[in-house]
């Protein structure tokens, strides 16, 4: 953690200071505040079936958060809402959806969890033929005009508020997950999350990088990739010397351990065996083929199979795998592993209570037993609280989180 200071909460310094000594020589285990988060969304080109990915699943996972008295944050992606709205008059099974949507919306609200704001800038140009959406506005909110990229994320905010304040009029949309993670670098777009009224982003992941078609970023070198920080607000790779009107609280990411990885290496080698020796492979559950990963998500920086070798595997066998924390696609063991990763995490930075975001798509789930079994488990833990996004930007408010910045000389002062 060197190059780096941390705001302490303003009241209970001395019993801070003593308890933080305590966590580190490991007398006390800290407190672990995990944020459940989901990005609730079609696929990044439109398509999919809006039931069987969002309605079915959204339920579902509700259904497993009341069991265990878990409240999560849904970040709804609304500029997709915005655009069925737009065609709504044109195409009246649109205005179905659109009111579904919002059904589902206030009705997971009034149980108790929280809806924040997520957007999909491509949405910004969308045609409807034939049943189906094409796209062509561009992934990244980064590549717009700083005026265009602002009504977009005051639009989503507004709507979100206009739909809920009916059922809390103190709901407040004050957390945001970019598009595809991409939120930096740019010189603007933080400043304009604080315009709107936003107070934490939750778009880094450390590790992370693309170089697709769509989505350009490189986080593998991300100041802070653990812990709540006030990040520069024309890079939040970076962390900022001073007090920032926005926090960055990044999505957890680990690496996965080599015994995983080779189970997980054996099962992809047998089911594309499996395609091979049967009959043609049939669209996944929601219509959508399976070749829409390779179509929107193929990387372009392999430059010889040999580099694809040890991108995929070599590199992944020797120091593990980086995986996001997504409970969407992580197997249960992964998730334990996960879990284990945060608490060692926790411990070393001496804190006694920390913040974590984990992530998820609707889209992606393919075995809600797992993630039920993880939740069951973790819920249970005497280290372990939920905590809303709504919350968590609350605490960060009132000084109840410490947010690191960047030493004396390092970084704005």
């Amino acid at each position: 953690m060197s190059g780096h200071a941390v705001e302490s909460p303003s009241s209970n310094r001395f019993d801070w200071a003593i308890t933080s000594d305590l966590v580190k020589c490991g007398a006390v285990r800290p407190t672990i505040y995990l944020s459940l988060t989901d990005d609730w969304e079609l696929r990044g080109n439109g398509s999919g079936d809006i039931e069987r990915i969002q309605f079915r699943p959204m339920r579902e996972l509700v259904r497993i958060y009341n069991k265990y008295g878990v409240r999560g944050t849904f970040n709804a992606e609304v500029m997709q809402q915005l655009t069925f709205r737009e065609f709504e008059a044109r195409h009246t099974e649109l205005k179905t959806l659109a009111d579904r949507w919002d059904e589902h919306v206030r009705e997971t609200y009034g149980q108790g969890h929280d809806i924040q704001l997520h957007i999909h800038p491509q949405w910004s140009d969308a045609r409807y033929e034939g049943g189906e959406w094409r796209l062509s506005g561009d992934w990244s909110i980064l590549n717009y005009e700083p005026g265009q990229a602002h009504s977009m994320l005051r639009a989503g905010k507004e709507y979100l508020e206009n739909l809920l304040r009916p059922v809390d009029p103190f709901y407040r949309c004050v957390s945001f997950r970019a598009g595809a993670s991409i939120i930096a670098p740019s010189p603007h777009i933080l400043s304009l999350l604080v315009k709107i009224g936003i107070e934490v982003d939750m778009s880094i992941v450390g590790g992370l990088h693309h170089d697709t078609r769509n989505v350009q970023l490189d986080y593998r070198n991300c100041e802070e990739s653990f812990l709540p920080f006030y990040p520069r607000m024309e890079d939040s790779r970076r962390v900022s010397g001073r007090r920032e009107e926005i926090v960055s609280v990044p999505i957890h990411h680990f690496h996965g351990s080599r015994r995983q990885f080779v189970k997980g290496l054996f099962s992809q080698v047998r089911r594309r065996a499996g395609r091979f020796t049967s009959a043609p492979a049939a669209k996944d559950g929601d219509g959508v083929s399976e070749s829409y990963r390779r179509q929107e998500w193929a990387e372009k920086r392999h430059s010889s199979v040999l580099a694809r070798i040890n991108d995929k595997v070599v590199a992944p066998f020797l120091r593990g795998k980086h995986l996001t924390a997504d409970l969407g696609v992580l197997s249960y063991p992964l998730m334990r592993e996960m879990l284990r990763s945060i608490r060692r995490r926790a411990r070393a930075t001496g804190l006694p209570e920390v913040p974590m975001i984990l992530s998820n798509h609707t889209k992606d789930i393919r075995d809600f037993a797992a993630i039920e079994r993880f939740l069951g488990e973790a819920s249970s833990a005497p280290d372990i609280r939920f905590i809303t996004q709504s919350e968590l930007a609350g605490k960060l408010r009132r000084g109840e989180f410490p947010v690191r910045k960047a030493a004396s000389g390092q970084g704005r002062s």
